[in-house]
């Protein structure tokens, strides 16, 4: 990549482990998104103001910066000067939540001198990478005014005891084989009485709260080994819930880079991050929710536009639904498509699937293809081998849903869905780069 060519280098690298450890439920992300952008000039508006209020820093009219916050979504938009009501939009979509394990309504429980936290799985976790690893805790806690407040506990506080080969020799010839509902309980402490309210007040203390003003959570563990440089030349990163906060990072980072560049822009660059991705995307946070499209609405109609305008709008406008795909495995490379080998470190991948669990088409890798080349960044393509389901993200939904273009793109990672993933150590600048382009329109 030449110099001019690039916004990012391996300091962003640098800055993507950070985010990483800076965001272990999507509430905790969005907020680290925000204050992000913040620095960037953006401004936050509430879906709950009028937003044909006279244009000032805070309003969603004019030109600049503006995102919204709703639970653990976020969506932000950079308005050039002199953008017509009808400017389409280009959009990068992501999603900020991971396979994991979350704390049930009644979360206090135990057996046999052990005091264990009732969880539930979200999503598809490869439920072995959460045994025997150190656990911390983190979420939201509702308050009962109706106010919310984050809470993490980023150290040491949970485990799930994997049973010794001792008392299971079957494990090493049969395999692990785990029931979600009784093997994936943590333990985090010793006694024989289970105290109702016992992990809540616990929480209450954490985050300086009063006792008995909380009236409702939304937690998750979270592993607390911290992201890492893997190799011996340390091209490889380790680290948790790159699967999605990767892209979730490298939009966030196009953004700003393109609202603070003082270029012409005739595009709107938008960033939607979603919730619930890895569970169906079927909530007010989720992309099959109504979120992205009245966000978009209500900013072409507060610039004065008409319904004619906003349909101008959409069909000019194309997103980028950025997620991490699968880099070709050395020890399973009978499971990838024989003539698609991904590689980690080989820049970002078109993600193609004519059963249309991607949104790609013809016209869409035209579109990835002269951002990449704009951004003198190299790609490749991704299509699941023919005897292989394949998964899907949040482009097809988009597309119908809002009936605009959108290309499935990401990055190459290894161990999708563990507690503790692996990409290459160059990808995620140069996927920030391609997506700086793709926004600059």
């Amino acid at each position: 990549m030449s110099a001019s060519a690039a916004r990012f280098d391996r300091g962003h690298t640098d800055d993507l482990m950070s985010f990483l450890a800076a965001g272990p439920s999507p509430y905790h992300a969005v907020a680290t998104t925000a204050a992000r952008l913040e620095k960037a000039g953006f401004r936050q508006v509430a879906e709950t103001d009028a937003w044909d209020a006279p244009a000032s820093a805070g309003s969603a009219t004019g030109s600049g910066g503006r995102y919204v916050l709703r639970g653990g979504a976020i969506v932000a938009w950079y308005v050039p000067e002199g953008a017509e009501p009808h400017t389409p939009f280009h959009i990068v979509g992501a999603h900020t939540d991971s396979p994991n394990l979350r704390v049930k309504p009644q979360p206090d429980s135990g057996a046999h001198g052990w005091r264990q936290v009732a969880v539930e799985v979200y999503g598809g976790p490869l439920m072995n990478s959460w045994l025997d690893r150190d656990l911390g805790l983190a979420g939201r806690l509702t308050l009962r005014d109706g106010s919310s407040v984050l809470v993490n506990v980023d150290r040491p506080l949970l485990r799930v005891p994997q049973l010794a080969i001792h008392l299971d020799r079957s494990v090493s010839t049969e395999g692990l084989k785990l029931d979600k509902q009784r093997h994936l309980q943590p333990v985090w402490g010793l006694g024989n009485d289970v105290r109702e309210g016992d992990l809540i007040s616990f929480l209450e203390q954490e985050a300086g709260l009063t006792a008995g003003s909380v009236a409702g959570w939304d937690l998750m563990v979270h592993p607390v080994e911290p992201p890492a440089y893997l190799g011996r030349d340390r091209e490889l990163v380790a680290g948790p819930r790159m699967d999605n906060l990767f892209s979730v990072h490298a939009a966030t980072a196009a953004l700003a880079a393109v609202a603070t560049s003082g270029a012409a822009l005739t595009r709107i660059p938008v960033l939607a991050a979603f919730d619930h991705e890895e569970n169906g995307s079927q909530s007010d946070t989720g992309a099959d929710g109504p979120l992205l499209g009245s966000v978009l609405e209500r900013s072409v109609f507060a610039r004065g536009g008409s319904y004619e305008d906003r349909a101008r709008a959409f069909a000019g406008t194309v997103c980028l639904s950025s997620d991490t795909g699968h880099a070709v495995h050395p020890n399973y490379a009978e499971r990838h498509d024989p003539t698609h080998h991904p590689r980690v470190n080989g820049g970002p991948i078109l993600k193609v699937n004519v059963n249309n669990r991607y949104a790609t088409d013809g016209s869409g890798r035209a579109v990835f293809a002269a951002a990449c080349e704009k951004a003198n960044v190299p790609f490749q393509t991704f299509v699941s081998n023919n005897s292989m389901p394949c998964g899907t993200t949040i482009g097809p939904i988009t597309a119908a849903r809002h009936g605009i273009r959108t290309v499935d793109i990401g990055a190459a990672i290894l161990s999708m869905h563990s507690a503790r993933e692996l990409c290459g150590a160059d990808d995620p600048f140069l996927l920030a780069n391609a997506l700086t382009a793709f926004l600059e329109g």
